[in-house]
């Protein structure tokens, strides 16, 4: 019995321990959730304008730019895919990894070849261990995002797009991220980034009752566009990264006040039989102990005889 109570007081100790470690994380994510939202805010505003005077520009001139232009033959695409560097966050690199292999199979369906950059080590090491080919990656910043960063990833994408298919370019480009929505949903989707849809851009201005101003362009609308698409590459990159670190911190705050509180429960339960273990071994020494002595009695009684 005696063996047993240590083995649960052991456990118990474990458990406690850890315990401690999940609650601490759990409040280290709840504190860095507000920073992201904020920057999240800050960011969303500057790459819808964007979005909207890219969409003027477009609309205003006759000019064919790889930003607005659809390919006639669409042959090769390129997807980011944005992931975590940590793991204790429940599904959130795996839900992304998801919705990116479903892009993946869609594009593949409709017969053209895909080029996948991944931020985020959880998707590196997805992809390496699957030894599937992946044409650029970058770690060390999900959890807290710099336009640097955005910079440095946006910068093969733009050069991608900018190339012809025949030399190694891409004629579209995606991006897979989780969306944060709130505290307790973030929702893995997969985005369009190029060429711009304009179609749906002028829907979503005239479902808000926005008009589109009208333009001169100078020195040309073409170089406009020009000097558009590194900033709109940019920003949309930057949106999502900040996007989905919130998301990395919310899921992580949830998973870990999952472990917290599964923690606590086992506590409890391993207390409870702790205790009964306890119980156990006080009732089997008390045992011994009456044995013990009512054993001597009977010697006695016998040896008076």
């Amino acid at each position: 019995m005696g063996a047993q109570l240590r083995v649960y007081k052991r456990r118990i100790r474990s458990v406690t321990a850890t315990k401690k470690i999940t609650k601490a994380m759990e409040m280290i994510a709840a504190s860095r959730i507000v920073k992201a939202q904020r920057q999240v805010a800050a960011s969303t505003p500057y790459a819808t304008e964007l979005t909207r005077a890219v969409t003027a520009v477009a609309t205003g001139s006759n000019t064919k730019h790889p930003l607005t232009t659809e390919a006639e033959v669409s042959s090769r695409a390129a997807v980011l895919l944005v992931t975590s560097d940590r793991g204790l966050a429940g599904g959130y690199s795996s839900n992304a990894i998801k919705a990116a292999e479903r892009l993946t199979e869609r594009l593949r369906g409709e017969g053209k070849e895909v080029d996948t950059y991944i931020v985020g080590r959880k998707g590196v090491a997805y992809y390496g261990f699957r030894e599937r080919k992946v044409v650029d990656n970058w770690t060390g910043f999900t959890d807290s995002p710099s336009y640097a960063n955005a910079k440095a990833v946006a910068a093969p994408l733009i050069e991608a797009v900018s190339t012809e298919t025949a030399e190694g370019g891409v004629d579209e480009l995606h991006i897979v991220y989780t969306e944060f929505v709130s505290m307790m949903t973030q929702n893995p989707v997969d985005s369009r980034m190029l060429p711009l849809s304009l179609d749906q851009a002028k829907e979503e201005s005239s479902a808000k009752g926005e008009i589109l101003p009208l333009f001169d362009f100078e020195p040309s609308a073409e170089d406009v566009l020009d000097a558009l698409l590194p900033r709109y590459v940019e920003s949309r990159v930057y949106n999502a990264l900040l996007q989905a670190a919130a998301s990395e911190h919310a899921a992580r705050r949830r998973a870990m006040k999952s472990a917290t509180d599964n923690a606590g429960e086992l506590i409890k339960s391993l207390s409870r039989l702790a205790n009964a273990a306890r119980q156990a071994e006080i009732t089997q020494e008390i045992s011994e102990i009456v044995g013990g002595a009512s054993a001597l009695a009977d010697a006695t009684a016998g040896s008076d005889k």
